[in-house]
């Protein structure tokens, strides 16, 4: 392959001479510089020739200026020990990002639509889209690429209780931190961004608090005080331990009296798994004067009829998940540590630790007969007898 050389040539313009420099150019091709003057024509060649010298061909395709910032920059690196090139080669996945990145709203209905057809809950779905349109309101516009741990760190401090106004729990700062990872997570594998800078953010703490329950007595008025229709409802909550939105969603059908299994189907139970749950000697006896072959156990606008059956119980404070909790609590203390894998199956965890870490208080051993004998006084009768702990 022809290399160019440095050199200086008369050549004709239209008919008048001048002296052409030519020297060669970074790649492929040649630079050229016309003079009228011969003596600034060799000025000009001796001044290529002598930055040849001194930096090679290539430096001869560098202007003024880009010679002047490459020093700049090489300068500015040095403390990091890296090169131009180390810093081209890191900046470039930025950039690439940049370009095929989208807005978070736009990220929002991609993950929506995702997670939909990987098969995810409506729960899920919905939670997720949630949360994470607050988020998107909020970066309206910007790229997905450019937002920074920093300022995903300043958002999650700033929510607040859209009722009260204060800052928002820990626990639910913390599930809108969660949600956040999981997008970036998504969207850094869509190729929208170069890392996840949601992982960075900083995590609420958390001060464990025990888990709220109802008394003995508080559970036997309030089964005293329910409307017929809403016994079932608390009375698998209380002696069975289901999650609110599984009792929601719990058919007759999964009542099985003569086996004494209640069973929470996969696409109604928190974490798409199957599972059992035994009907305690005592629950049989609630249930058995309204069970039916088929149709939803809750009944319709359930919470109303809570909400009055609490007030006739004179339960002022109502514990979150206090019917979860304290069956997990009454359950524990009757059968102790041996009964904490059984327990954690029932309640639907994946390891006894989470019982201890989340649905448990503490109860007397007084009270754990007690409560496994709220049963009704008489058949069809809404009225409860606590046998005498012997």
């Amino acid at each position: 392959m022809k290399t160019t050389k440095t050199k200086l040539t008369k050549v004709k313009i239209n008919g008048h001479p001048f002296y052409c420099v030519t020297w060669p150019k970074m790649g492929k091709g040649r630079n050229r510089q016309f003079f009228k003057n011969k003596s600034e024509a060799e000025t000009v060649l001796q001044q290529k020739l002598i930055e040849q010298a001194n930096y090679g061909v290539a430096a001869l395709a560098f202007t003024e200026r880009q010679r002047a910032e490459y020093l700049e920059c090489v300068e500015k690196l040095a403390p990091f020990n890296v090169t131009l090139r180390d810093a081209v080669r890191f900046y470039l996945p930025h950039l690439r990002a940049t370009n095929r990145s989208c807005t978070a709203k736009q990220l929002v209905e991609e993950i929506v639509k995702a997670k939909g057809a990987d098969g995810a809950s409506k729960r899920y779905l919905s939670d997720l889209r949630s949360r994470l349109n607050q988020f998107a309101v909020s970066f309206d516009g910007k790229p997905v690429a450019e937002i920074t741990t920093a300022e995903i760190d300043h958002w999650l401090r700033s929510l607040t209780d859209s009722e009260t106004g204060e800052p928002l729990a820990p626990t639910t700062r913390n599930n809108f931190r969660r949600v956040l990872n999981v997008a970036f997570n998504f969207a850094r594998n869509r190729g929208y961004c170069v890392d996840n800078p949601a992982a960075m953010t900083a995590k609420a703490k958390v001060i464990d608090t025990a888990a709220g329950i109802l008394s003995v007595e508080e559970t036997s008025r309030l089964l005293e005080n329910a409307p017929e229709k809403l016994v079932p409802y608390i009375a698998i909550g209380a002696f069975a331990g289901l999650r609110r939105a599984e009792l929601e969603r719990l058919d007759w059908k999964e009542v099985d009296l003569q086996s004494r299994l209640i069973e929470v189907t996969a696409n109604k139970a928190k974490s798409a798994r199957r599972r059992f749950v035994k009907i305690k000697p005592n629950l049989l006896l609630w249930l058995k004067p309204y069970a039916k072959s088929h149709g939803l156990v809750t009944p319709l606008g359930y919470r109303k009829l809570l909400a009055r059956a609490r007030r006739l119980a004179c339960i002022q404070i109502w514990p979150n998940n206090a019917l979860r909790h304290g069956f997990a609590s009454y359950y524990l203390a009757h059968f102790k540590k041996a009964g904490a894998a059984e327990l954690a199956l029932e309640l639907g965890h994946t390891n006894a630790t989470l019982v201890f870490q989340h649905d448990r208080e503490l109860v007397k051993p007084k009270d754990v007969k007690r409560y496994w004998s709220i049963v009704p006084e008489t058949k069809g009768a809404n009225i409860v007898a606590l046998a005498k702990a012997a």
